[in-house]
């Protein structure tokens, strides 16, 4: 416990009521955290330090927006990746990604330790395996490593960069792949299966123990596993669809999650009043730092 703050329990601190809450990612250059509400097309800045709450509105659906290297941000939306930086409002187009398919999306993000962008594409309408799995480097076109994905989600690294997660949210699975000496994707097998009733896999984000934490979509929560893949704990929410956590904060002990109001009747929505709503809670357990993603002049490839 931390100046009365009781570990793993969720309070909601901005009820902004998002329909599909997203991506919650901590920059540490601006002490803020950064998330979307995609069907809503907006981004959202939290300040930690004051409170400030700010609002961004996007052309098109964003599904993540991680901080670049220099500042501003890399948003992956359905035309592509984009550069936007708060005091410009305007956002500044990239590169296309998938050109050739034209009703795919691009959903959930993380940046290595070098600065690379991982992201996955997804069918909008969210029945077709039109998605895949990439990584960029800054510079030129994205590399494709996986394909044949109906909703991709929560890409992330382990400590050490040489394990890598990724999840098909249909399937209820989580995938674990090798990290080669070029960034390359080796030896992808099964890592989790999500049991029917607890939910769907969603955004996935890993502590700087190695342990993987799950957001649950109709779960009603978060789950913690160990990098055996082993069940260590669950953190209960006030709402069932549970998008993403992050950690953030001085010490990365503070944990912020996404949540989403999609797919709720109007009596669910009565009932899960803070559905939709940014929440934190001290988890007493570090984080990663994460790396802004570098492009253009700032990107390397080294790994």
């Amino acid at each position: 416990m931390r100046d009365g703050v009781e570990p793993m329990k969720p309070e909601c601190l901005w009820p902004l009521n998002a329909l599909l809450g997203e991506g919650p990612v901590w920059s540490a250059a601006e002490a803020a955290l950064w998330f979307t509400d995609i069907k809503q097309r907006r981004l959202h800045r939290y300040e930690a330090s004051t409170g400030k709450c700010e609002t961004f509105d996007a052309p098109d659906q964003p599904g993540f927006a991680l901080p670049a290297r220099g500042g501003g941000v890399i948003v992956g939306m359905p035309t592509g990746l984009h550069y936007f930086h708060r005091d410009q409002v305007e956002f500044k187009h990239l590169l296309e990604v998938e050109p050739d398919r034209p009703r795919n999306r691009l959903n959930d993000a993380s940046a290595d330790t070098h600065g690379r962008l991982w992201f996955g594409s997804m069918d909008d309408d969210e029945v077709k395996p039109s998605g895949a799995l990439y990584s960029w480097g800054g510079e030129g076109t994205p590399q494709r490593h996986d394909d044949d994905i109906v909703i991709t989600n929560g890409p992330a690294f382990s400590p050490c960069g040489r394990r890598f997660y990724h999840t098909d949210t249909l399937q209820r699975s989580i995938f674990v792949f090798d990290v080669g000496d070029e960034g390359e994707l080796l030896r992808k097998r099964l890592f989790i299966t999500i049991a029917p009733e607890a939910g769907y896999p969603d955004g996935t984000t890993v502590d700087a123990e190695g342990c993987l934490w799950i957001a649950l979509w109709g779960g009603w929560g978060v789950r913690r596993y160990s990098p055996n893949g082993a069940f260590i704990d669950f953190v209960p929410f006030p709402c069932a669809n549970v998008t993403k956590v992050a950690f953030g904060g001085a010490d990365l002990r503070t944990i912020y999650a996404t949540t989403a109001r999609k797919g709720l009747t109007p009596s669910e929505l009565v009932e899960q009043k803070t559905a939709g709503g940014l929440f934190s809670f001290y988890s007493g357990i570090t984080g990663q730092h994460s790396t802004p993603v570098a492009f253009g002049q700032a990107a390397t490839l080294a790994i």
